[in-house]
C-alpha cells in the first residue's frame, strides 16, 4: 500500500496548453466496431508516453476526461483533495459562499453537519448534493423566466421595450403589495 504525505497533496490549477486544445480525442473502441472487430472489455487505462499503463476506476477515468474536456475548451482546472468532513470554511470554500452564510444554511437544517466536539463538520457528499440542488434550482429559475419572456412576446421586441416592459411589471408588483 503506498502512503501519501499530506504535504505531497496540495492545491493545483492547470492551465490549458495548445496542445491540449488541439488534442483530438478518439475513441478507439468505436474505431475498432466500426472495423467490424470484437472490443475487449473496456477498462479504463492511463498509458504513459513511455507505454506504461495503469488501469484506473471509472469515477477516475470520468473525472480525468471532465478536466480533458476543460482544457480542450480553453479553461483551467483546478485539483484541490478534500477529505470526506470538512471544517466549516473548508465547506463555504468549496460552495463559494461566506462562512456567516454556510453556518446559517448549517444551522437552519439546509445542509447536514455533526458536531463532535466544539467544531462543526459537514461531509463532503452533504455538501455536494447541495450544490447539485442549488444548480437545479438555479436552472429551472432561469428557465422560466425564459418561458415567461417568451409568452410574453419579449423576444421579440427590441431590447429597450423589453426592459421597459419589465420596469412595467415590478412597478405593478410593488404597488399592488
Amino acid at each position: 500500500m503506498v502512503t501519501t504525505q499530506r504535504s505531497d497533496i496540495d492545491s493545483r490549477t492547470y492551465l490549458p496548453t495548445e496542445e491540449a486544445a488541439t488534442a483530438e480525442v478518439i475513441d478507439f473502441l468505436a474505431h475498432l466496431r466500426a472495423a467490424g472487430r470484437d472490443a475487449p472489455a473496456p477498462v479504463p487505462r492511463l498509458v504513459s508516453s513511455d507505454g506504461q499503463t495503469v488501469e484506473i476506476p471509472e469515477g477516475m477515468f470520468a473525472a480525468l476526461a471532465q478536466v480533458a474536456e476543460a482544457m480542450r475548451a480553453g479553461l483551467a482546472v483546478t485539483v484541490a483533495p478534500h477529505h470526506l468532513t470538512l471544517s466549516t470554511q473548508e465547506a463555504a470554500d468549496l460552495l463559494q459562499v461566506s462562512r456567516t452564510t454556510l453556518v446559517r444554511l448549517l444551522e437552519n437544517g439546509v445542509i447536514p453537519f455533526d458536531k463532535p466536539n466544539r467544531h462543526r463538520k459537514v461531509r463532503l457528499d452533504d455538501l455536494l448534493r447541495y450544490r447539485e440542488t442549488q444548480r437545479n434550482r438555479a436552472e429551472q429559475a432561469l428557465a422560466d423566466m425564459v418561458a415567461d419572456s417568451e409568452r410574453l412576446g419579449l423576444y421579440d421586441d427590441d431590447p429597450q421595450a423589453a426592459h421597459a416592459a419589465v420596469r412595467a411589471a415590478r412597478r405593478s408588483t410593488v404597488e399592488s403589495r
